[in-house]
């Protein structure tokens, strides 16, 4: 995969292109407007490296799948092998960058598949799935419960959420995960998505930003 992480002052992060690690229904709200249940635990699913474009240069969605709905996330770089259940620090020493991440869904593929008990990876796997942002470095966030991300359309905040209200918080997602299947340098993971998703159409103007980190303005294509 020739996509290369980097930080947004240009400087490259020398990881090959991982999996994309990403949580349904981290945010209670969220389940509530799509009238699905709390989960009990996380709800994992992987984005392979073929989904993820950059966002900033603008991306294009499918135009013959039905919606697409955008749901802005913040996404964790990790830098160095995690499995077995690390603890805290383990994690923390991982963590490599922290930049924003957009989970694209084709909703109406999702619905369908869904209602027939089958696995919906094609409605959130696809080619471009996954525009992700350039990383801020894992240091410049002291205080993981309480980051902030927001994403506007078309000049309207749509989304406005912060990690202090993720059912499972980024320490112990990470750990979940790793306790599943090992993470490597290079992989992402996507913290889940608050209220307020929706429809993206041709032409769109998007704002992405984890306030007082990083912001970034791109547009569908």
């Amino acid at each position: 995969m020739s996509y290369q992480h980097h930080y947004v002052d240009g400087t490259l992060i020398h990881f090959p292109l991982g999996k994309v690690v990403c949580v349904g229904r981290n945010y209670a709200e969220h389940a509530k407007e799509l009238n699905n249940p709390v989960p009990s635990e996380p709800l994992l699913f992987i984005k392979p490296a073929s989904a993820v474009v950059p966002l900033e240069d603008g991306f294009a969605i499918p135009q013959d799948r039905g919606g697409v709905h955008y749901e802005a996330e913040i996404a964790v770089l990790i830098g160095k092998p995690l499995s077995t259940r690390p603890d805290d620090e383990e994690i923390r020493d991982a963590i490599s960058g922290f930049g924003v991440a957009l989970d694209l869904t084709l909703r109406d593929v999702q619905a369908r598949l869904k209602d027939k008990g089958h696995p919906w990876e094609i409605a959130k796997a696809f080619d471009g799935a996954c525009p992700l942002s350039p990383f801020v470095p894992g240091d410049a966030v002291e205080d993981l419960a309480d980051i902030g991300v927001r994403l506007t359309l078309n000049g309207e905040l749509r989304q406005d959420g912060n990690s202090r209200d993720m059912l499972t918080p980024i320490l112990e997602l990470i750990r979940y995960i790793s306790g599943h299947f090992s993470l490597q340098a290079g992989d992402v993971v996507l913290t889940g998505t608050p209220a307020g998703v929706g429809s993206l159409a041709s032409g769109d103007q998007l704002v992405v930003e984890l306030p007082g980190l990083c912001r970034f303005e791109t547009r569908v294509l």
